[in-house]
């Protein structure tokens, strides 16, 4: 099966960084659609998609296995089996409960159907980099997802076995099939580092690869997890931007949308800018970037009010005298102690092609034209 390789970008010189550009070089601010599918003719026409591989082809994981980490899987021809630090992870918390699950599983199988806190699917487009957590329930039952083959707009489309409908991931709404219209719920999650996943959420379980977890067809075939280097830092953070002046495809950006304004804020502005304030439409947001090298969004009002943000060393940003992890969005001191802010963003961190596909007037923080 070919996957795709990711490459570094080197970033370039950005003009004009604190300006905000539409990402149709306007030079103002497009006003998004609440409903980013209102301008979407459903059923979506089979000639409007890709099928690259067979339905299965990429094998959904329908009986995960978690453990507190890969130590003991004793693979055979690996001496280390375990996840480094810096290994990428999409994380789930449901209930006080946490789970990870890492890139390197999601890569070769991109659907994981999981049952915490209620049946849930995972989902990552290798192409988009986008993950999404939906409630696995079609027509009020749970069912299973799998990769249909498809693509549509560059991003995975999937699969339930009940309807055999056909579901955009980003959009987490059918596009073909008798469920065409209908929405899943999504769930909160989080891409981060395994790293700092467990440091913020020390009882995590994490989710074991075959043959440990079964996919799709009962098979248990190997495939090379271990060998697979995903650094959340090295390869998933990738910056730069074309010569047109916009985010390179696969630039990661973090996006922010009040349902009028939709706003995306690139790794290497963040990244340069450490703490950065922003309004996005009437919601005020600090950004910032963790030190495993997450990109987080949050809403900086407090007590109804809106507050300065300023950095706080690598680990905190402050606001109104008491420092936040940039990771959780919790006050560690001050007289704000104990109080987390509300997450600015609907989506973990994906790449810009996904995210523009998915919110095609959005602005873009920090590009000039």
């Amino acid at each position: 099966m070919k996957r795709r390789r990711f490459l570094g970008l080197t970033a370039a010189a950005v003009s004009s960084a604190g300006c905000v550009v539409g990402y149709r070089n306007d030079g103002g601010e497009n006003e998004a659609a609440a409903d980013p599918l209102s301008d979407v003719d459903l059923p979506v026409p089979s000639g409007e998609m890709e099928t690259p591989l067979p339905q299965d082809g990429i094998p959904a994981i329908v009986e995960p296995a978690f453990a507190p980490d890969w130590s003991g899987l004793d693979p055979e021809g690996i001496e280390d089996p375990t996840l480094p630090d810096e290994t990428a992870v999409v994380g789930v918390e449901r209930d006080g409960a946490a789970r990870a699950y890492p890139l390197r599983v999601l890569d070769w199988h991109e659907v994981v159907n999981d049952h915490f806190g209620g049946p849930i699917a995972v989902t990552y487009c290798v192409l988009c980099g986008s993950s999404v957590v939906i409630e696995r329930v079609v027509a009020g039952d749970p069912t299973i997802f799998g990769v249909s083959g498809r693509l549509w707009r560059k991003n995975l489309v999937l699969y339930d076995a009940a309807t055999e409908s056909l579901w955009s991931q980003i959009y987490a709404t059918a596009i073909r099939g008798p469920q065409t219209g209908s929405r899943l719920d999504t769930v909160r999650s989080t891409l981060s580092s395994w790293g700092e996943w467990r440091r913020t959420h020390p009882d995590t379980a994490v989710l074991l690869p075959p043959p440990r977890s079964e996919v799709i067809g009962g098979g248990r075939g190997r495939f090379p997890y271990f060998r697979s280097k995903y650094s959340y830092r090295d390869e998933l953070q990738l910056v730069g931007f074309d010569p047109d002046g916009e985010p390179s495809v696969r630039t990661m950006v973090v996006g922010v949308s009040d349902g009028t304004v939709t706003r995306a804020y690139p790794f290497d502005i963040v990244s340069e800018r450490d703490v950065l304030m922003d309004t996005v439409g009437e919601r005020p947001v600090v950004v910032a970037v963790t030190p495993d090298g997450t990109l987080v969004a949050y809403d900086r009002r407090l007590e109804g009010r809106e507050r300065a943000a300023t950095p706080a060393g690598e680990r905190y940003f402050e606001l109104a005298g008491s420092r936040f992890e940039r990771s959780t969005g919790v006050a560690v001191d001050g007289p704000h102690a104990g109080t987390r802010l509300e997450r600015a963003n609907e989506y973990p961190p994906m790449f810009w092609r996904g995210w523009s596909n998915f919110r095609p007037d959005t602005t873009v923080y920090g590009y000039g034209e």
